[in-house]
């Protein structure tokens, strides 16, 4: 973990170049542990349909498919209306060393509060744990009261061939200045960006988009963020889109 960072900061590179060997096998083996958590499997209308663990739901199979399961992706601005962006650790299993949104992870089948769906509720108790876990956000500060979810979208993608993504992904905002403490075995730089300077700064970018994080900003991303006052008007929790 690095010292806590200022809440104004525009771009902060974590050290992993500098790793020992020690620290990158720890951070290899705690992705290697996190495979065993259990995800929640779904159908393609998010009803319920079993539970399995992440490397399973997570592994392209012979026939090019991977288990449909429950996710959450959080978009997170400060009260300027800045966005936060992180590039993925290299050791993450699926997408390393990507750029995403703040952050993306998954609601757990072993923790019995992220299995409640009323209000998403166990989705906003997944995103403050997972904020906290990967950003040092203190639980405090991003409370699942705090989070506005807005709607769920239905993707899929194969990745390297062998890790890939297929998910039902509840799209939660966040705004608020908070303070952070990046853990680098997921994380390895968080930058602000303005909505000014949006299309520049993804151009400039030195690694690839996750595919989530490109599909939204391909499709609603920019009207969502030039409506973070009214946001009320965007939310459609009946329906799933479909990328």
């Amino acid at each position: 973990m690095l010292a806590q960072v200022a809440r104004t900061f525009r771009t902060l590179i974590l050290p992993t170049r500098a790793y020992s060997n020690v620290a990158a096998a720890n951070s290899a083996k705690l992705q290697e542990l996190a495979l065993e958590e259990k995800c929640i499997l779904v159908d393609d209308q998010d009803q319920y349909t079993g539970s399995v663990s992440k490397r399973d739901c997570h592994r392209v199979d012979a026939q090019g498919k991977i288990r449909l399961h429950r996710a959450f992706s959080v978009f997170l601005f400060n009260s300027a209306g800045d966005m936060l962006l992180q590039r993925r650790s290299i050791h993450k299993i699926t997408f390393p060393n990507c750029f995403t949104n703040a952050c993306c992870s998954h609601p757990l089948w072993d923790i019995e509060g992220e299995r409640e769906e009323l209000n998403a509720i166990g989705i906003r108790r997944a995103a403050q744990r997972r904020l906290n876990y990967e950003l040092g956000i203190p639980m405090a500060q991003a409370r699942p009261e705090n989070f506005h979810y807005l709607t769920r979208i239905h993707y899929a993608d194969r990745g390297d061939g062998t890790w890939g993504e297929h998910e039902i992904d509840y799209i939660l905002f966040l705004q608020k200045d908070v303070d952070l403490k990046p853990n680098d075995s997921e994380v390895s730089e968080v930058r602000y960006i303005s909505r000014k300077e949006l299309d520049a700064a993804i151009g400039s970018l030195d690694a690839p988009l996750t595919p989530w994080f490109r599909l939204i900003l391909q499709h609603r991303l920019r009207l969502w963020w030039d409506n973070l006052h009214q946001l009320e008007k965007y939310e459609n929790h009946k329906e799933i889109d479909r990328f």
